[in-house]
């Protein structure tokens, strides 16, 4: 029997010491999960870190995996980031091979995706946008008439007003 997969955004308050992540993301690796987006970064609490990892499951399987990362001696939280409740933002930079004839196209699609070029020389420009993954998504599909040299992406980060506390 085919049971769908579900995509979860997880944030994770960990003891921000070494091999932290290792733990975390190994323990992910080892039940079979494969992480679509990580981000690390530090709190305002200097002990805490947080990581927010981008996985697909099924129900039953996800509940297991939070399970047991929540048993890990250095994991202090665990929420699942309601989707209702929560900022997501992503980070894209992306270096575009363009010449002069083809940087005011370039330009205006950039600012209808609010977007900033933040380098320019003789044969490319790299555009930074920042925003959701849908609208990451959209500006890529747009920009795909354009010769792409290089794109970066962050992985999404998130944050939930009022996030729910797992058991």
């Amino acid at each position: 029997m085919f049971k769908p997969l579900k995509k979860e955004i997880v944030s994770v308050l960990v003891d921000n010491q070494a091999n932290v992540l290792t733990r975390v993301v190994s323990l992910f690796g080892r039940r079979g999960f494969n992480i679509d987006s990580l981000t690390v970064s530090a709190t305002n609490d200097p002990n805490l870190s947080r990581i927010t990892i981008v996985f697909s499951a099924t129900e039953q399987k996800m509940q297991q995996i939070l399970t047991q990362t929540e048993k890990l001696e250095v994991v202090k939280s665990i929420y699942v980031l309601n989707r209702e409740n929560s900022l997501y933002r992503e980070l894209l930079l992306i270096k575009i091979e363009a010449d002069q004839s083809q940087r005011t196209a370039i330009k205006e699609i950039v600012d209808i995706f609010r977007g900033k070029i933040v380098d320019l020389s003789r044969e490319s420009l790299i555009i930074e946008l920042t925003g959701t993954p849908e609208k990451l998504d959209g500006f890529m599909d747009v920009i795909q008439d354009y010769k792409i040299a290089e794109v970066c992406r962050t992985g999404i980060t998130g944050i939930e007003s009022h996030p729910k506390k797992l058991k």
